[in-house]
This record gives structure tokens, sequence and C-alpha cells, in this order.
């Protein structure tokens, strides 16, 4: 029988060294990472190198076994496994389950010793992306032993149990194959098929590797409404004796994705609303426990997601696993991400090898993802062939689920990268980089009219928050105030459209991303509906809950907001119940109903109130108080910056630094004043050579991106994107020459 023996405890653990003789250190328990502070401080200057892992392992203190097999389940991102000062293996890609073969190699006295390097080179993805790389065998460590008969331990991490269901009407016909090492003569395979709730429903014994199970009346997996598993168990047989055992559950489904009604389960309708996740937390890093990924999947479940983007790389099995069991609709993929390296493409192949081979059999998966915007730089041939390559590979591997691609907005709807994988989504962001929030749908729909046979989803959207706040939201302010309002207008526009396939925000969770200096809290994408340690749902997560979730609430957004300027200031409740009553100190001011489950009054601010919204026996509490000036503790100053947007003079009907490029360009004197500033920034372009700030070509659909930046932010990223460095003079006297010109007349 195979056993299997945790290593995860008592590592020596050495930074910044390769050299596995050295035996000085600390002592760590496994999942670690060296990056748990460092990679979330900001200053991109997280550690990237190479640090030892060792451990004493004695024969005698093992298993006894034919073959001993070192599983490691995560190590980032490159690895070489010594054991006794002998090299056995090296490992690229930081995200999937390797083995080791010890068979023959172990001593009595055994030093084990794991190199793990996350350092940045041309071969191994990812190496550009917006989150930290973090190094270390976060992930645990097994030991394997097993009989010299086994099931495959030695291509691609699998299992060497491979489950295809397929449903026809009320029957599932269910293939189950095995891939064994040394079976041999008078050796069978004894397959068993088990229900839920673990009782025994069919069993074959027989030397084939192929068999093929028949259920009647088989129970579906039917996502969160009934997420049923069966189990199947194959055993090595010979003279009645058990050699070696796996096991997996699975699932029974049909789905297809319809370019014109979006996701169909089991030929229903299923609207794919979600969110996307990093496997990351505060002070932790990527080395979770088990307990943390079920906090995530809990909080997942409470704000109603049908979908998880699982990204920008291969999971941990134990989320997997929750995610077959809650009847969560997966999206995977492979950290192909932001930069098509040339040299790298054999790491794409191994590690999508890696990805479908080890998630097989997860009834959760139905989309395995080629790559995220990884033409943002446009696309060429070898970009191209590399992910024909992963598409031929994925379709060869699984021919019952489809492939996609995260576009990014940058990308044109007539690129032929897109007529490669089976469903396409795009990455936007209009409203927060740049456009504005209303382009989302019509952007949406025109590619759905230009490609009426492509199903197109929303892989990526949203916008920061941090604890800033503000009676008058603004794009690029960073408060709660703002993300709550984007996300509602999002909402509205994206989930009343049933031809999007899926709609993933970005991002469930706040996460690492150490080169990030934004928002006054640097080392952070803040574009969470949750804070990075799990604390706080901001209120952009109440909006969500209530278009998706069941369970009833109500709940009172602002709460962080208490000191108010305003005579009259604006609450926001959000709940699913189909009416909401506010209160004043006790007294009511009305009762509202909302299609779109947002409700909004007006609240006269005098001294301190406090504010109670109420929705049948649910209610929720707050505080607002009446202040004479802005309390700047809910204002962003942003450290370093040469001007901040407050401190910028306005002036009634009049243009500033703070009004949207659109409004700028939308009249003759600001188009002038824009075109004399662009011609000094791009400097040395060739007649005739189009004009690409910032590295991209100026499209319509960029130029509409941009109008929605304030002038202020596009010049700050434009200093940093195109060297075009602006004094907090220079910024001041285009600000008084903006403000000489008149505001345009809002169009009806």
């Amino acid at each position: 029988m195979r056993n299997i023996l945790n290593l995860n405890e008592n590592w020596l653990f050495a930074k910044n060294t390769a050299d596995v003789s050295v035996r000085e250190g600390e002592t760590v328990n496994l999942p670690h990472t060296w990056n748990a502070t460092d990679g979330q401080d900001g200053g991109n200057d997280y550690f990237r190198g190479s640090c030892l892992y060792a451990k004493t392992l004695k024969k005698s203190d093992l298993p006894a076994a034919d073959c001993y097999y070192l599983e490691l389940r995560g190590a980032n991102s490159s690895a070489d496994v010594y054991l006794n000062g002998e090299k056995l293996a090296h490992h690229d890609g930081g995200y999937s389950t390797w083995r080791v073969d010890l068979t023959g190699k172990l001593a009595e006295e055994n030093e084990l010793a794991v190199v793990v390097d996350n350092s940045a080179n041309e071969t191994v993805y990812p190496q550009m992306a917006d989150f930290t790389f973090y190094g270390g065998l976060y992930r645990s460590v097994n030991l394997i032993a097993v009989n010299r008969t086994h099931f495959d331990l030695d291509y691609y991490g699998g299992s060497g149990l491979k489950i295809t269901p397929a449903v026809e009407g009320k029957k599932a016909s269910v293939e189950v194959e095995v891939f064994t090492t040394e079976l041999g003569a008078g050796q069978t395979i004894l397959y068993t098929i088990y229900d839920k709730e673990g009782n025994e429903l069919q069993k074959i014994e027989s030397s084939d590797e192929k068999v093929t199970f028949e259920i009647d009346d088989v129970h579906l997996w039917h996502g969160r409404r009934d997420p049923y598993l069966y189990r199947c168990e194959a055993q090595i047989m010979c003279a009645g004796e058990v050699l070696d055992n796996v096991s997996s559950r699975f699932g029974c489904r049909t789905f297809k994705i319809d370019p014109e009604n979006g996701f169909i389960l089991n030929g229903e309708e299923y609207p794919l609303r979600g969110v996307s996740r990093h496997q990351d937390r505060l002070g932790i890093g990527n080395a979770l426990l088990p307990e943390h990924h079920e906090e995530d999947i809990d909080l997942i479940m409470e704000v109603g997601a049908t979908t998880i983007r699982l990204a920008h790389y291969q999971h941990d099995q134990y989320f997997y696993d929750l995610c077959d069991e809650k009847g969560l609709v997966i999206w995977a993929e492979i950290p192909y991400i932001s930069k098509h390296m040339p040299t790298g493409r054999e790491n794409t192949i191994s590690q999508m090898k890696e990805l479908v081979t080890q998630n097989y059999n997860h009834a959760s998966i139905f989309v395995w993802g080629l790559s995220n915007e990884i033409s943002i730089g446009g696309s060429d041939e070898d970009l191209l062939e590399n992910h024909r390559i992963l598409n031929d590979l994925v379709h060869e591997m699984d021919k019952t689920r489809l492939t996609t691609i995260a576009a990014v907005s940058m990308c044109k709807m007539d690129d032929p990268y897109l007529l490669i994988p089976d469903v396409v989504s795009y990455n936007h962001y209009f409203g927060w980089y740049g456009g504005d929030t209303s382009m989302n749908g019509p952007w949406f729909d025109k590619f759905h009219e230009t490609h009426p046979t492509i199903p197109i989803g929303v892989s990526e959207y949203g916008c920061e928050a941090l604890n800033w706040h503000t009676s008058d939201p603004r794009q690029g302010d960073y408060t709660e105030e703002y993300q709550a309002y984007y996300h509602e207008e999002l909402i509205k526009q994206l989930f009343t459209r049933k031809y999007i396939w899926a709609t993933h925000v970005w991002n469930m969770f706040d996460f690492g991303a150490d080169a990030r200096a934004e928002g006054g809290e640097n080392g952070q994408n803040h574009k969470g509906l949750v804070t990075m340690d799990r604390k706080y749902k901001k209120d952009a997560f109440y909006a969500y809950k209530a278009w998706l979730s069941d369970d009833p609430f109500v709940h009172l957004c602002g709460k962080r907001y208490i000191d108010r300027v305003e005579d009259v200031t604006k609450v926001t409740v959000y709940s699913n119940q189909p009416e909401v009553e506010l209160f004043v100190n006790g007294e009511s001011i009305g009762k509202k109903t909302a299609e779109d489950h947002f409700f909004y009054f007006e609240v006269k601010n005098e001294g301190e109130s406090t504010i109670v919204a109420k929705a049948g026996e649910l209610s929720d509490e707050g505080k607002i108080r009446k202040v004479a000036e802005r309390n700047m503790d809910y204002v962003l100053v942003e450290k370093g910056a040469i001007l901040n947007w407050f401190d910028i003079k306005e002036i009634d009907g009049r243009l500033s630094l703070n009004s949207k490029m659109g409004e700028v360009i939308g009249t003759f004197r600001g188009k002038l004043l824009f075109a004399k500033l662009m011609g000094k920034m791009l400097g040395g372009k060739k007649k005739g050579e189009k004009a690409k700030p910032m590295g991209f070509e100026m499209t319509p659909e960029l130029m509409s991106m941009m109008n929605g930046f304030t002038v202020l932010r596009l010049l700050t990223m434009a200093g940093g994107m195109m060297n075009a460095e602006f004094t907090k003079e220079d910024l001041l006297n285009l600000n008084k020459k903006l403000n000489r010109i008149r505001r345009p007349k809002e169009k009806k």
C-alpha cells in the first residue's frame, strides 16, 4: 500500500545561497516564503535569488517500500533537488506539483537539500506581471513510499488516474483510465465508484488500464445549486493484496458557452458572475495554510459568486477541491503573462501539461487559460505560434473543456490572436485607467456585433480603494466611495448583457505587488473587494452581494466616513431585499425600493447623527458628524507627488488639471494647448510614423481611454512611462492656462 509521509517540519533555511553544504541558518516549517514581508512593502526591491532548504532523513524512519518519491507541491520559481550532495532533479515553474525519484539513492543517513530560486531570467514564466513572485517552498513537501508496481508518479505531477464523464440524458458514461509503472502478469486493477455519501455503487476488476462505467439516473454536478460529487478509487491487486491505490472525486455535467446566451450548465442558462483570486495574504505571502483557503472560499461564497478566475497560475490542489465541493465554476490558467519571451516557449508547454494533467479530474474547472495580457506590446508571429501550440496541446490532452485568453484593452478587435482560443475575455478598466465607466457596456456590444460567433467575457475590471473617503468621488481618488460607484455602474452594464459568458472582478482580495506605489500604501494592488488581511469588506463587496446572494442582508455604506462638511449628504444602502427604510436618530426619513438593489437617500447633516438602515427584520447602523472643514485623514496625500489634486486651483466653469482630457480636447484652445505639449513629449517621431505615447499605438479605443484621465493623472503617468519630467512650476503654469479656457457644455 502507498504511504505518504509529510515532511513539512524542521527544515534548515539559509538565505541567498545555492551551496548545499551550508549548515548555518534558521529552522523553519513549511509552507514558507522568504518574501512574506519584503514582497509587500513596496519599492520593487524584494529579494530575488537562491535560497537553501535542507533536512536530514533517516531511512529507518521511513515506511518500508520498494520505491520512494519526493513530492514538492510548490517551489517558486525554479528548484534543484540534491540528496547527499548529488543533484537529482531540476524543475522550472513555481505553481505546480512535481516529484523526484529517490529510489536507489537513499542511504541510512541522508542530507536532503532543495535550492529554490526566484531570480529574474528569460525562460521561466512569469517574469513581468503586477504581482509579487514570492520565493520559497510555499506548499507542502511529502515523501511517497510505494510498491515497485504503482500508479505512475513520473508524468507531470499527475495522480495516474484520469476520469472522463460524458452525460447523455439521465445516464452518464464514465471512462476511467489509469497509468501504471511495472504492472506485471497476474496483477489487475480494481475500479470502484462511490456516491457522495461513500456508498459503493459499482465495481470492475480488470487487467485493462481503461474501463467504462455506466451510471443510470446520474446525479449531476450543478454549480452552487447542487455540487454533487462521485468518487472513483483504483487499486492495483495481486493475489488479493492491494499493492497501490489512488482515488479522485469527479462530477458529471454538461456545459456550453453560447455567443448569445452565455454559459449554459446542464442545459440551463447559468450566468457566470464572479471574481478573480490571488493566493497571497498580508504578512504571510503565498505560504498559505488550509484555514486560509477555507476563509477565502467562504468569503467568495458569501458575496454570491458563481465563478472564480484563478489567476495567474496554478493554485493549490486544496483550493480546487474546495471549488469542486462548493460548486464554483473555475477558469484555470498558466502564468504566461504580460511579456512574451521567445526563449520561454518550452516553459509554457511544460506548465500547461502540468496544469491539465494535475487538474483534469476537477469538476469545477471548465476553461483553460492560455495567457493574460500577453499581446500588450502587439502580436508577432512567434507569439501567435506559441498560442496555437498551447491551444492544440490543451485540446489534445482534454477534449471536454474549452480554451480562453484574457486580452488587454489595447488588443485590437481584429487581432488574429483572438481567433485562436475557443472563447475570449477582455481586461478593461474604463473608468479607472482612463476612459469612463459608461464605455464598458458599449465596448462589449461593439465586440459582440463585430464577432457574433465568438463568446466574449470580462476577465478583469475594477478600481482601487483604501480607507480614503469623499462625498464627491472622482476617478483616480482611491476612495471607497468611488470604488462603490464604479462597481455599481459596472454591475448594471455587465450583468444585464446575457451574451457576456463570464465576468470576473479584479480582484476579490487586495494582493501583494511590490512594484506598486499607489493609493498611499505601497506594495499592494488595492482593487480587492476585501482587504489583504481579510479583515474588512469594502462597500463594493456588498454591491455584488446585493445582486448575487440569496442570503437576506442590508448594508449601510460609508461607515468609515463619519466627518462630513456638507449640509445634506448622500447615504447609500445595498440590499437584496425589495424595500429599505432609513432612520436618522430614531426617526424615519422614508422608504425606498430599488430594482438595481442600490438605495439612495438624502440626509440632513446636523451635529452627530446615528443612521440605521432597515429591511424587514434586518438592520445596519453607522454615524455621521457635521464638521466645518474637511477631515484630511480621509484624503490621500500622495507621498513624493509633485502636486496633489486638492492643491490645484479650480474656477467654476473653467478647465483645470483636474479636468478630464476629453473635456480639454473638446475645446479648440485646449486641443491646441495639448497638441504643443504632446509634440514636445513625443520629440523625435519621424514624419509619417504613428504616435506611440507610452509605447502604444494611438487607436480610437486608446484615445477614448485617455480621454477619461484627468490631466494631472495622465501627465503623472506620462512622466513615468515617457521620461517626460514635469516640475511643480510646469504643472501650475499649465493649470493657469487651463483656467482661462471655458469648460465645454455637457451634451444633452
